[in-house]
């Protein structure tokens, strides 16, 4: 695709209001209308079930889902307004879906009075609409079939539909991962738009994620931070309800901000109806996978509440050699204390091992001549792998208050162990004879311990006469790392060729130092919304931040080694939305950037040269909800300005700290329901950054991007099929290195197709880079190609 076509498709989304959306939602600006449809909803719980219908129905409902826990309901079988919906499932309950002024519904209690007492019967009295952070109605994903959701919380925490919440935000709902089989985080940041990732090894450790001009480096799992030591990149998407991406510095949320983005994973909760999923696959490579997904009240009253989610896979791959094992365990358990308050208790296990990754391989001899490889060759040595074993053990306890405020601490204590044996590629290849190259073996063994205090309470405050939100809380993390440090054999060959190189002898290494090393960052935040009127509201808030770091390391070669690093920095956070109409807004944002460097740049500086990225962030943009929240566009631009910024040299094996740099771009998404059954999830970036000097830096990250995935069930007699086909592409880069390597523009295209034998039984069939293109995932002096045509054939039964 050319760039002229990228820009002549932007141009028409962008004028969306008049082009493409009417065309594919002219029914959707004035929100749902007041005509029946069929609905076919399962027996349930009744919370359950209304928030279901609310989804397929296309509004927005605002619930507390304690207030229906004795209910249940027979599900909605027949067709239905919205109106009519909402009463045939609230029938004989005491309550009411009431429209709000605003757009939605939210219920209230209707109090039938004595008639003896001679007053008004039918009276409302409103439930609050105050919730915990997250766990917002509209915002669970799984059984909406949508690929938007009605709230989200990562940006600042308050429960926000897309419209209201003023940064741009991606979510990958449970639908989208499942239809494009995006079965780890990696796997679904590739599939987000405006995020950029570059796998040099694939199979061994965590790839490079960019963003906004900027490495990806903060990570949630339902708002809590989780650092980059702990590779939260490995999750495994079974355990999740939904992932959100907020582009941009989320200071305010972490602590630690960065410009490019904030990576939230919503675990999956405990259903009140019992609900089983069994999954079956395989794929070529010799690639096959089970799971299990288990869930259900385990008493009459309903009020405990258990998942069991359980995912294994083995595969092959497109090399020989490589060879991995993935395994995935995730419970949770949930117990009503009473009427108002909320234990939570659960844990997770993930184990990864790899022998023989995937790695890059030069791609010119010295005197820069292509060197002719193939996709199928694998340079990693029989003898390299990778180990990856992580537990973890959370609970919390949530508290709604008489006064309609809520409350919510939550622990968590994370383990996680690496082992590694690895090899660099080292030297200049001799175009002749292949020689020149060195093999630099190392041997890297560690585990780090993460424990996460964090406690919130939220509430709606009256001033002048409006009611607006707080939420403040604080968050204490403390990481402790150990391990051993390895020296080679002196005796080791390391000279070697080309040719040679993978066929390399196994190494042997001796023990000659033990580090270790602990980081605390300790923060206090509050977030405000308010209601300025009641089309504008203006949010405010920031974090104050205690950040330490300490790190102690003793060796037999060089002697003793420690340093100590002490950081305090307060992060604020603004915004403005402003409704202009039921569907369109307009808002802005500005938020500080503040990111201590990682503790392996150590490697190659002294850590107290390491100096923190610093820097402002600014954003403005256009949002838009069509089919009552089913559909949402944004239109974004944004500004970062950041010192410090570590940016990796491909030629001398080390990382260029830069001076001030200026990231700038636009970013267009589209998600949700174009007509029904017919989901689509698009979104086009464009950033570019460059130094002091005005220079590019980064070049071997794509100004340009685009991706989108769309499925449709077809109608009638062939309702039982769902199609479904994606398209990534990416604008031409190089390498930056010696050789400068060039890349030009590609396009990558998939196609899905799902078949639903009955109620319980679906197969499906995903077909990747089905027009087997060529190219690599990562460019430098070195390189990875991508995967080549695969496919994958999936069972899935419920029951």
């Amino acid at each position: 695709m050319h760039a002229i076509a990228v820009r002549a498709a932007v141009a028409a989304l962008m004028l969306g209001g008049g082009a493409l959306i009417p065309a594919f939602a002219s029914q959707a600006v004035d929100g749902p209308q007041p005509v029946a449809r069929s609905y076919a909803i399962d027996a349930g719980a009744l919370s359950d079930v209304i928030a279901r219908f609310a989804a397929i129905s296309g509004v927005q409902l605002v619930f507390d889902p304690t207030a229906l826990a004795e209910f249940g309901s027979p599900g909605l079988q027949g067709s239905y307004t919205v109106s009519q919906g909402f009463d045939e499932l609230l029938a004989d309950t005491g309550w009411h879906a009431q429209a709000r002024a605003t757009g939605g519904y939210h219920l209230q209690r209707v109090q039938t009075i004595d008639a003896g007492t001679g007053s008004d019967a039918d009276m409302h009295e409103a439930l609050p609409e105050v919730l915990v952070s997250g766990k917002a109605p509209g915002s669970t994903t799984e059984g909406s079939g949508l690929y938007t959701t009605f709230s989200t919380s990562s940006s600042t925490r308050l429960n926000l539909t897309p419209q209201e919440t003023p940064q741009a935000v991606t979510v990958l709902t449970r639908q989208r991962l499942d239809d494009q089989q995006l079965e780890t985080l990696v796997d679904a940041l590739n599939a987000t738009p405006g995020i950029f990732v570059q796998q040099g090894t694939i199979g061994q450790d965590g790839p490079n994620i960019y963003a906004r001009g900027s490495s990806l480096g903060n990570f949630q799992i339902d708002g809590v931070p989780t650092s980059t030591s702990m590779s939260p990149f490995l999750a495994n998407t079974a355990a999740y309800d939904r992932v959100e991406v907020v582009r941009g510095a989320t200071g305010v949320m972490n602590g630690l901000g960065t410009p490019a983005a904030t990576v939230n994973l919503i675990r999956k909760r405990p259903t009140a109806e019992t609900q089983r999923t069994l999954t079956l696959q395989g794929g070529n490579w010799n690639r096959y996978g089970a799971g299990a997904d288990l869930s259900g009240a385990v008493n009459e009253s309903g009020t405990a509440r258990l998942r069991l989610v359980g995912d294994y896979k083995r595969e092959r791959a497109w090399v020989d050699r490589f060879e991995q094992k993935k395994q995935a365990l995730y419970g949770i358990g949930e117990f009503d204390l009473g009427t108002h308050t909320l234990l939570t208790v659960g844990f997770n296990h993930l184990r990864q091992h790899t022998d023989s990754a995937i790695v890059s391989r030069p791609l010119y001899f010295s005197n820069g001549e292509r060197i002719p490889r193939s996709r199928s060759d694998n340079i990693s040595q029989e003898w390299r792998y990778y180990k990856h074993d992580m537990d973890g053990l959370f609970t919390s306890l949530e508290h709604r208050f008489a006064s309609a405020w809520v409350g919510k601490v939550e622990y968590s204590h994370t383990r996680y162990d690496y082992d590694g044996l690895l090899a660099s590629f080292l030297g200049a290849v001799d175009a002749e004879t292949g020689a020149g190259v060195t093999i630099r073996p190392n041997r890297w063994k560690h585990r780090h311990k993460q424990d996460n205090l964090d406690a919130y309470v939220s509430g709606v405050f009256p001033l002048l006469g409006r009611d607006h939100e707080l939420i403040a809380g604080l968050t204490l993390s403390q990481l402790k790392s150990q391990g051993p440090g390895y020296t080679l054999d002196a005796d080791y060959p390391t000279a070697t060729t080309l040719q040679d190189w993978a066929n390399a002898p196994a190494p042997t290494f001796a023990q000659t130092s033990y580090s270790h090393g602990q980081e605390r960052n300790y923060g206090a935040f509050v977030n405000a919304r308010f209601t300025l009127t009641d089309a504008t509201s203006l949010l405010l808030g920031g974090r104050a931040t205690r950040w330490t770091r300490d790190y102690d390391e003793a060796s037999t070669l060089w002697g003793d080694y420690a340093t100590r690093e002490r950081k305090s920095t307060f992060v604020p956070y603004a915004g403005i939305v402003h409704a202009l109409n039921d569907t369109w807004s307009v808002y802005g944002s500005y938020t500080k950037i503040f990111r201590p460097q990682e503790s392996w740049l150590s490697e190659y500086y002294p850590l107290a040269q390491l100096q923190p990225e610093e820097g402002v962030g600014y954003e403005a943009g256009v949002k838009a909800g069509f089919h009552g929240g089913r559909l949402t566009a944004s239109l974004s631009v944004f500004r970062n300005e950041v010192d410090n910024l570590a940016v990796w040299n491909s030629d001398t094996y080390t990382y260029d700290l830069l001076g001030k740099t200026r990231a700038k771009g636009i970013e267009l998404e589209l998600n949700g329901e174009l007509a029904p059954d017919w989901q689509l999830a698009a979104g086009y970036a464009y950033s570019t950054i460059e130094d002091n000097d005005g220079e590019r830096v980064l070049t071997y990250v794509p100004r340009q991007t685009l991706k989108l995935f769309t499925s449709y069930r077809l109608p009638g007699a062939w309702d039982r099929f769902t199609l479904g086909g994606g398209l990534q592409w990416q604008n031409a880069l190089t390498s930056g290195s010696d050789f400068n390597h060039r890349q030009g523009s590609f396009a990558l295209v998939s196609l899905m197709v799902r078949y639903q034998l009955d109620r319980s039984l679906s197969v499906s069939l995903n077909l990747n880079n089905a027009l087997d293109k060529h190219y690599f995932s990562s460019t430098g002096s070195h390189g990875t190609y991508g995967a080549p045509r695969n496919f994958m054939v999936s069972a899935r039964y419920s029951f």
